[in-house]
């Protein structure tokens, strides 16, 4: 075992989150589930599986990851969601990382699927995150949405081999809602640091959006799976600013 603690954030993930718990068992033998008011069992699954629960309300993707980080065991952090589970390859890189080097950040690569199907193209196609830090010197910001890690100047990114499988959206209709949901808290999150929503934000980059993702990053070749993505992905865009706008126009 490492001595590295694995962080998930969860809600309602009772289907899920003991096969990702397992996932990194070989990892570590610390791993802290935030749960933020599951109903589903999900909360029977955690206890069983031997991981270290943690309730607390939603107070956003930053704070709830914060709040993660600060009762694990060890600063090397692993933060993952409940759907994301990380293969041997990654873990047998996990396991060559130079733990002394406090200052390195590790991008892991992502897999994607809609249902059962692998997304290889489209925005999910070149998905990447930085997830394995040391909260000695990094931690995230508290945003509530867009949550981003706080890098100190000579922080060194580095990538590791092996992948990160995300099981994202059961299918089109939870991927809808998902996004749906991301995009109202989106446009809540601009509003609050001070933005607006111009003529080409609102009507011009949905349409962007699409062709980037269906035409120039090649969602087309994953078939049926790949238009649909780029359209919900661009109604995310649309939605995501038409909240932006309403806000704006409901302030004085």
């Amino acid at each position: 075992m490492l001595p590295v603690s694995v962080v998930i954030i969860c809600k309602n993930e009772a289907d899920i989150i003991g096969r990702t718990i397992h996932s990194v068992q070989a990892l570590t033998d610390d791993v802290v589930v935030v749960d933020s008011g599951s109903t589903d069992g999900t909360i029977a699954v955690i206890e069983a599986a031997g991981a270290t629960l943690v309730r607390s309300e939603w107070e956003g993707f930053g704070p709830t990851k914060n709040k993660g980080i600060a009762a694990a065991r060890h600063n090397w952090i692993l933060s993952i969601d409940a759907d994301e589970q990380p293969d041997q390859t990654l873990i047998d890189s996990l396991h060559q990382v130079n733990l002394s080097d406090t200052h390195a950040v590790y991008n892991l690569k992502f897999k994607t699927y809609l249902g059962r199907k692998l997304v290889r193209y489209g925005e999910w196609g070149t998905d990447a995150h930085i997830r394995f830090f040391n909260r000695s010197t990094i931690r995230w910001n508290e945003a509530t949405v867009h949550e981003q890690l706080v890098l100190p100047p000579g922080t060194s990114r580095k990538t590791l081999n092996g992948f990160i499988h995300h099981y994202s959206m059961k299918d089109l209709a939870d991927y809808t809602t998902k996004m749906t949901q991301y995009a109202l808290l989106s446009g809540e999150h601009y509003y609050q640091s001070g933005k607006r929503a111009g003529w080409i934000k609102r009507y011009l980059s949905p349409a962007f959006s699409f062709y980037r993702n269906y035409l120039f990053k090649l969602g087309f070749l994953d078939g049926r799976e790949g238009y649909l993505i780029a359209r919900v992905t661009a109604y995310y865009t649309m939605l995501k600013y038409a909240r932006l706008d309403e806000l704006n126009r409901k302030t004085p």
